[in-house]
């Protein structure tokens, strides 16, 4: 049987580390990238299946594309491509320094990642790429940058999926849409607020099955309808306010 080779791209974050801890424990061999390699030079040699790692430069798009390639050329086939990069930040002023990183690597260097990915799976035949999503794509918010390319990276997925289907190949798109976990924490919320091993187990779990697009955890689902039902005088007026200690 031929083991299964995984990339995780973005492998430094507590959720990309804990889905390499679970595929490794599946046997599946994997190929860590990320834009600090001495966190994961550690995680690597703890997995009990083969890892190696790399560096990938996030906000320089070119780089991103040269380096895939030249790991692609040297694994010749990869199954599995996971994307778990972003960059987040916020002031009331939205000074423009914050908005063009974000820009950068959630926009460039994201559409710079699928963009390859896709490619080399077009030329293998097959494959399936899976982006780490937000629902705060949805709807506009208060991080303007942010929620707009959480958008940006939906709508580039559901081109890619159907680019896929045109081409007649079996390349799986999967767009994982993770709930706003970060705002549950910060609540201390037991009813939205996942651990971080269940988060991942649910999302290989929907990966095992070829999902389209998935939320996760599955109770962010109703979160997300209820977001695109909410009228816009409600939307732009609601709080999440943290629970007084």
């Amino acid at each position: 049987m031929t083991q299964i080779t995984a990339m995780i791209i973005g492998a430094t974050s507590m959720l990309s580390q804990e889905l390499a801890k679970q595929l490794a424990e599946q046997n599946v061999r994997l190929i860590l990238l990320a834009q600090d390699t001495e966190k994961l030079s550690e995680l690597a040699n703890s997995l009990p299946s083969s890892a190696s790692v790399h560096q990938l430069k996030i906000d320089e798009p070119q780089a991103v594309i040269n380096t895939i390639k030249q790991i692609w050329q040297s694994e010749r086939n990869i199954d599995l491509a996971i994307i778990n990069t972003g960059l987040n930040g916020y002031h009331s002023s939205l000074p423009w320094q914050i908005e063009q990183d974000i820009i950068q690597v959630n926009v460039q260097g994201f559409a710079a990642i699928c963009n390859t990915v896709f490619a080399q799976f077009r030329e293998q035949g097959y494959g399936q790429l899976a982006a780490i999503n937000s629902i705060a794509g949805l709807r506009g918010g208060s991080s303007v940058a942010f929620h707009a390319s959480k958008a940006f990276a939906s709508n580039y997925l559901d081109g890619l999926s159907m680019h896929a289907q045109r081409l007649k190949l079996p390349i799986t798109i999967s767009d994982i849409q993770l709930g706003l976990l970060d705002k549950a924490a910060m609540q201390g919320s037991k009813l939205w607020y996942a651990p971080v091993t269940k988060v991942a187990s649910q999302i290989l779990a929907a990966l095992k099955k070829g999902k389209r697009k998935c939320y996760i955890t599955k109770r962010w689902q109703l979160v997300a309808w209820l977001t695109l039902c909410l009228p816009e005088y409600i939307y732009n007026t609601r709080h999440w306010k943290a629970k007084k200690r």
